[in-house]
């Protein structure tokens, strides 16, 4: 007769899973935000679902109730069968205890820091951190050290979804993309095309083929450290044959990245660049299939005996199925628990809704694109970009403007100009509110080789019956040599946000006057204690560029004139 699910599944029980639940839902649902935005960690999403698994299968074979019951008593000061006194645990247990106060006490600070910067990946760390620690003693508190070394590995799994610090991160990425753009350059070099190292660069006749994060093999290693461990888990490995798995696993996404940056300069050799974006992709997804059959097939190989895996299951794990209860501490501490983690949640938003309720919400506006005008086109935002800005909509275009009306054939003014428009979209709570500062034209043009030498200001222009926009005017010149042979660009751009103060929404002009945001670790702490999170905020920028000495009323008064037909004022 079967047991009814009311009597399998005490109150207890259902009141530790719920607490549990709620801790590891909100950790993966803060990790989820740079798994959505960067194609590097988009492994991550299945992550919870493996951990949720491996630890069920865990589960399934756990340590009998009699272990745990002898665990306990020789923590409780029972003696040795010599006589000699067992050292009591209840130290221990309270040290542990505290440790996990302090990590739900920390989980205020983390969640209040995470709304206002939901991409500061040290945060993500310390948040994961907390949880591994509460969830880990909350194991050993219940079944002793045979249950947190039995749980420990699906407890910790989770830790590979957690992106990288840059401190980590940066010098691995950029050696990998020198060394796999090396190796490329050689095997090309010994199949008769000509090829030359520049960097991460390597120049065929046909032009520079770059090998960029996606191509550096830092995404398969970090898909394969997490394939790796998984199967090492699966097949129940020992400690040294895991850490050979996930080498095994390592080496085949690096070997399998250097015939990938080969195979693309290759294609770019013998037909041409732009059939390399046809196979890009492709042969990353071949390097991911690569990687997960041939360690499928290394753990196979190193799997244990059929003798080592029955003594292993029958020393202290076994198939009996044993009821176990949650004692009345543990019980109240988990209630406890939850209710603060409720509370967490309210206060953190609570702080930064007590900051918000004087907002204003500003007029909705897009752009309308010029797709009729003179050699309109679109321009690719490669994917370096979108991993930074983490824009939720992104379009850039250039088209070309009639010259100006001059009676000097010769001036920059009977010259056609060349416009070229960014427009990018963040919607409200998936990134930080600095974040929209990142693309200004004084951060961008300049790392690509333009020299900035005038700041003109800031400026409204009108766009309608009703509504002006902010620009920001400033003026680059590029090239050597006398100004009329030089490039020259006039940018304006916009930072605009859906909700502002009542005086900002008079002027808008405070945000655009500061300077741009250097991500470091004061300004984000200044953002929390303002309250100031990321209410969805949209960046328009437009660079003119002409050549030679370029006249700053007139581009002006182009720009002026041109603005209002880009410009389309949605309804309130």
């Amino acid at each position: 007769m079967s047991i009814p699910f009311g009597q399998r599944v005490s109150v207890r029980s259902a009141l530790v899973v719920i607490f549990f639940a709620t801790l590891w839902l909100e950790l993966w649902r803060q990790l989820s935000g740079e798994w959505s935005v960067n194609d590097q960690y988009s492994y991550g999403w299945f992550v919870p679902f493996f951990a949720v698994v491996l630890f069920w299968l865990r589960w399934e074979d756990a340590p009998k109730a009699r272990e745990i019951r002898g665990q306990k008593s020789e923590d409780t000061g029972q003696r040795t069968n010599n006589g000699e006194p067992i050292a009591n645990n209840s130290k221990a247990r309270a040290i542990a205890i505290w440790i996990a106060i302090v990590a739900l006490l920390v989980l205020f600070p983390v969640r209040l820091f995470e709304i206002g910067n939901p991409d500061w990946r040290p945060l993500s760390w310390l948040h994961a951190i907390c949880v591994v620690t509460i969830t880990l003693i909350f194991l050993w508190s219940v079944g002793g050290k045979p249950w947190l070394r039995h749980f420990a590995f699906p407890v910790l799994f989770t830790l590979v979804a957690v992106p990288w610090v840059s401190l980590v991160e940066e010098p691995i990425v950029q050696g990998l993309m020198r060394v796999v753009a090396a190796v490329a350059s050689e095997v090309v070099a010994l199949f008769g095309i000509p090829a030359q190292l520049e960097g991460n660069l390597i120049r065929i006749p046909g032009g520079l083929v770059g090998v960029n994060e996606a191509c550096s093999g830092v995404r398969s290693l970090q898909t394969s450290l997490m394939i790796g461990l998984l199967f090492g888990e699966l097949k129940r490995l020992s400690n040294f044959r895991r850490i050979v798995l996930v080498a095994v696993a390592g080496a085949i996404a690096f070997v399998g990245n250097c015939i990938r940056a080969f195979f693309l300069v290759w294609v770019a050799a013998s037909q041409n660049l732009t059939a390399v974006s046809r196979w890009h992709d492709l042969a990353g997804y071949g390097i991911v299939a690569a990687v997960f059959i041939g360690t499928l097939v290394a753990a196979a190989l190193l799997r244990r005996t059929k003798k080592e895996v029955s003594l292993w299951l029958g020393g202290a794990y076994g198939s009996e199925r044993e009821q176990r209860s949650i004692s009345n501490f543990e019980f109240r501490i988990s209630a406890a628990a939850l209710v603060w983690l409720i509370a967490v949640e309210f206060a953190a938003a609570g702080w930064y809704r007590a900051h918000e309720h004087d907002l204003a919400r500003t007029a909705r506006w897009e752009i309308q694109w010029p797709q009729n005008a003179s050699n309109f086109h679109e321009i690719k935002i490669d994917d370096e970009k979108r991993r930074i800005l983490r824009f939720d909509r992104g379009r850039a275009a250039a088209w070309t403007l009639p010259a100006l009306n001059s009676t000097d054939a010769a001036s920059w003014a009977a010259r056609p100009l060349t416009c070229t428009l960014y427009f990018f979209r963040w919607n409200s709570g998936k990134n930080s509110a600095l974040l929209a500062s990142l693309h200004r034209p004084d951060v961008c043009l300049p790392a690509v080789g333009w020299n900035q030498t005038g700041d003109i200001g800031v400026k409204k222009y009108s766009v309608g019956p009703d509504l002006s926009l902010p620009f920001r005017h400033f003026e680059f010149r590029h090239g050597t040599g006398d100004e009329s042979t030089q490039q020259v660009a006039h940018a304006f751009y916009c930072l605009w946000e859906d909700v502002v103060s009542p005086a900002a929404a008079k002027s808008q002009l405070p945000d655009m006057t500061t300077s741009p945001s250097e991500w470091t670790r004061d300004e984000r702490i200044r953002a929390v204690l303002e309250g100031r999170r990321h209410l969805g905020q949209q960046v328009m920028e437009l660079v003119i560029q002409s050549r030679g000495t370029a006249d700053q009323k007139e581009i002006n008064a182009r720009f002026e004139s041109e603005l209002p037909s880009l410009i389309k004022v949605e309804a309130q």
